[in-house]
């Protein structure tokens, strides 16, 4: 156990280690907050695996009410990394232009802890994995993470144990695939939303998920036009289509049937 008597706050947040992990390739003022602003958005997605981790735990034990502070926390820290392309949008395109070629092919779409949230919320993409053959470790996190049930897979779970009409084929799908959206799925949440005294727990869990993936739809679009704002419509460091392979994730929902039905209500 660490002896309290002698800690400092340097020594405590590891701040030697944390601030000496910027090392800029060029000579150009920009790149630092290019790299610290990078560096920063992956601390906050390790948290947010941190809390969708527990909440998933909770939400697969029958512990609903627990799990939603949790998943608020992540709503908030969502807020605070889209805040965060403001900070980046201060760069114009010259200055990023001076050191954009160091990056080579480097791209956030290869983030594997992105990849893991994504998979831990429904969206299952098993051709993320190659970008992390190079790293073991990150790649036996996100395979593993494609391979278990999703945050969605355990809340339809709770949905059935509930007694509400979760069809076995939903429930008892291949979990590593990308969800479909089902009509009948969508026809069981109706009922919660019909009813709310009723399925209060329920209810309020289907709000705090529409909430995770609005959170994530307005960091893609503020993605978006923070990149076409730096770089216009060419391509991107990754050998992605840039700001239109943006555009195109705009379409992607993690919990399609509490979008669709809304519809009717």
């Amino acid at each position: 156990m660490t002896d309290a008597s002698n800690m400092t706050y340097a020594r405590y947040l590891g701040l030697d280690r944390l601030l000496s992990a910027q090392d800029p390739i060029s000579d150009q003022h920009d790149e630092m907050l290019f790299v610290i602003i990078h560096q920063t958005k992956e601390l906050w997605l390790k948290q947010i695996l941190h809390e969708v981790a527990l909440a998933q735990s909770m939400v697969r034990n029958g512990d609903l009410v627990p799990a939603y502070k949790s998943l608020a926390r992540v709503s908030r820290i969502q807020s605070v990394m889209t805040q965060s392309w403001d900070i980046l949008a201060t760069m114009t395109p010259a200055d990023y232009l001076r050191f954009r070629d160091v990056l080579g092919s480097s791209s956030g779409f290869q983030s594997d802890q992105f990849r893991r949230f994504e998979a831990m919320l429904g969206l299952k993409d098993a051709r993320f994995l190659a970008f992390q053959e190079d790293r073991p470790e990150a790649h036996a996190a996100l395979k593993a993470a494609i391979a278990a049930p999703s945050l969605y897979d355990d809340a339809l779970a709770q949905l059935a144990r509930a007694g509400l009409p979760v069809p076995e084929a939903v429930l008892n799908r291949d979990v590593s695939q990308p969800y479909q959206p089902s009509e009948a799925v969508e026809a069981a949440w109706l009922e919660v939303y019909r009813d709310t005294d009723r399925w209060w727990a329920q209810y309020q869990l289907a709000e705090k998920l529409v909430d995770l993936d609005d959170a994530l739809l307005t960091w893609r679009h503020k993605h978006v036009v923070t990149i076409e704002r730096i770089i216009g419509r060419r391509r991107g460091t990754g050998g992605t289509e840039g700001a239109a392979y943006l555009m195109a994730t705009l379409e992607k929902r993690c919990f399609p049937e509490l979008w669709s039905l809304r519809t009717k209500l």
